[in-house]
């Protein structure tokens, strides 16, 4: 599922990339996440419902970080793809009991279809923006107990983003950028007991990336 999301990713922008005025960008940063609640139904060991507090941990292998692709139609309007590999771990322990292992750590992965709004050299040579987009969650879903291991890819429901940022050229193709990217992702995991799991999280993120315009 996830190198499905990775080659849809490319098949939908490769079109883009025979015309002018294309951005292709690649980011890293810190990445956090709220408590969030988490409800799972598991025929082999019961119903749990509980608060569970994250942690990001964006530079720990796997690494936080995302991928943007964005055709803009005229110099104030763009828009494009974005896929972020987020992340969450479970922090002090968890909510729980009976749980091994629960967590999205390769990674609450996300694929959204963005639209942007900048302002060129507004302040200097900054441009801000703007921007945001809906799309899906395919997260790596490792849930492990005494009963029942799930380990893999699954394309568990929407997702929604928000970002903010600006940008400064370094020359005439070649850019730097820093920003807050919000996302929310509603997943509904299948569990390999034939139950589930069904968490809403937010992730925050202060990214840091460059970008290269076609």
């Amino acid at each position: 599922m996830y190198r499905a999301a990775i080659f849809c990713f490319c098949a939908m922008i490769a079109p883009a990339f025979a015309t002018a005025d294309v951005q292709l960008s690649f980011y890293g940063g810190a990445q956090t996440a709220p408590a969030s609640d988490i409800s799972i139904r598991d025929p082999l060991i019961g119903a749990e419902d509980f608060s569970q507090d994250w942690e990001g941990r964006s530079f720990d292998a796997p690494i936080y970080y995302g991928i943007r692709a964005t055709r803009w139609r005229s110099s104030t309007f763009g828009y494009g793809l974005d896929f972020a590999h987020n992340k969450v771990y479970p922090a002090d322990g968890f909510g729980a009991p009976g749980y091994e292992v629960l967590e999205f750590t390769d990674g609450l992965n996300t694929l959204t279809i963005n639209a942007y709004r900048r302002w060129n050299e507004a302040i200097g040579d900054l441009t801000p923006y703007v921007g945001g987009g809906i799309g899906v969650a395919v997260p790596h879903v490792e849930v492990v107990n005494g009963s029942s291991e799930t380990i893999g890819y699954q394309l568990t429901g929407p997702a929604a983003t928000l970002v903010a940022g600006a940008e400064m050229p370094i020359n005439d193709q070649w850019s730097v950028f820093g920003e807050y990217k919000g996302t929310f992702s509603s997943n509904r995991a299948d569990l390999d007991s034939g139950g589930t799991l069904e968490a809403d999280i937010f992730t925050n993120a202060v990214n840091f990336g460059v970008s290269f315009d076609f």
